[in-house]
C-alpha cells in the first residue's frame, strides 16, 4: 500500500495544470473557430485539422496522468475495499458509454462523410444534452476515489470544469448558429442527467440505443478492459 504522505515535490503538478489548460484551449478554441474555418478550408479538412490536434493534446494528457497518478500528497487508500473496484469500472464503463454516445456519426467523426453540426433530440441526448460532460464527471469520480491522490484531484477538477464550462460553450454556439430551433431543443432536454425524462419533457425509447455505434463503444470498453493492465506497465515504463 502506498503511504499517505505521498511525495512532496508538486513539480507535476504544475506540469499538469499547463497540459489541462493546453487541453483546454485546443478543443474549445478550434471548437469555437470552426465556422470560420470550415468556410476557409472545408469541413473535411478542419476535421483533421482539429483530429491532428486534438489527439495528441489528449493522448499526452493520458500519458502524464498514467505515470503521475500517485503524486502528491494521498488522501485516501480504498483500493483494498472489496467494493470499490466493480464500482469503479461500472462507473468508468457507463462513463463511456456517455463520452462517445452514439448519436455522433461516426464516418463523420472520420471525415469520411462530410462533417456537420447536427441537433440531435433522440438516444443518449433525451438523457443529457451534454452527455460527455456526464461522461467526464462519471470518469473522474471513479478514479479519483481509486486514487486519492493530490495529482488525481487536480487532473479531475481540471477536466470537470473544462466539460462544464464547454457545457455553457456549446450552448453558445449552437444558439448562435440555429436561433430558436435549438431554444426549442434546449428547453426540451436537460444537462442534468434523466432530469428532462423525470419531468415529463422526454422519454426514454430503448430502441434508440440498439446502433452499430454503441456496439462500437461496448467493444472498445471491453478492450480498454483486457489493455488495462498492459497501459498500466507501458505507461509506468515511458
Amino acid at each position: 500500500m502506498r503511504s499517505l504522505i505521498g511525495s512532496q515535490d508538486f513539480t507535476n503538478h504544475y506540469i499538469m495544470f499547463g497540459l489541462l489548460l493546453g487541453f483546454a484551449l485546443v478543443h474549445s478554441g478550434l471548437a469555437a473557430l470552426r465556422p470560420w474555418a470550415e468556410s476557409k478550408v472545408g469541413p473535411r479538412v478542419y476535421r483533421i485539422f482539429f483530429a491532428l490536434c486534438s489527439l495528441p493534446s489528449a493522448s499526452i494528457l493520458i500519458f502524464y496522468f498514467l505515470n503521475h497518478r500517485y503524486d502528491g500528497w494521498i488522501f485516501w487508500q480504498l483500493q483494498n475495499v472489496a467494493i470499490v473496484k466493480p464500482l469503479v469500472w461500472i462507473l468508468s464503463a457507463i462513463s463511456f458509454i456517455f463520452l462517445y454516445p452514439a448519436t455522433f456519426n461516426l464516418l463523420e467523426i472520420a471525415a469520411i462523410q462530410k462533417p456537420q453540426v447536427h441537433l440531435f433530440e433522440t438516444g443518449i441526448i433525451r438523457i443529457s444534452r451534454h452527455p460527455q460532460m456526464v461522461g467526464q464527471i462519471l470518469w473522474c469520480i471513479a478514479h479519483t476515489l481509486w486514487i486519492g491522490s493530490t495529482f488525481t484531484l487536480l487532473t479531475s477538477t481540471g477536466l470537470i470544469l473544462h466539460h462544464m464550462f464547454a457545457v455553457w460553450h456549446g450552448d453558445h454556439r449552437l444558439e448562435k448558429r440555429y436561433g430558436d430551433s435549438f431554444i426549442a431543443l434546449k428547453s426540451r432536454t436537460s444537462v442534468i442527467p434523466f432530469l428532462a425524462i423525470l419531468d415529463g419533457r422526454q422519454k426514454l425509447v430503448l430502441g434508440e440505443f440498439i446502433k452499430p455505434a454503441y456496439l462500437v463503444v461496448m467493444l472498445f470498453i471491453l478492450v480498454l478492459w483486457s489493455a488495462h493492465p498492459w497501459l498500466m506497465q507501458i505507461s509506468t515504463g515511458m
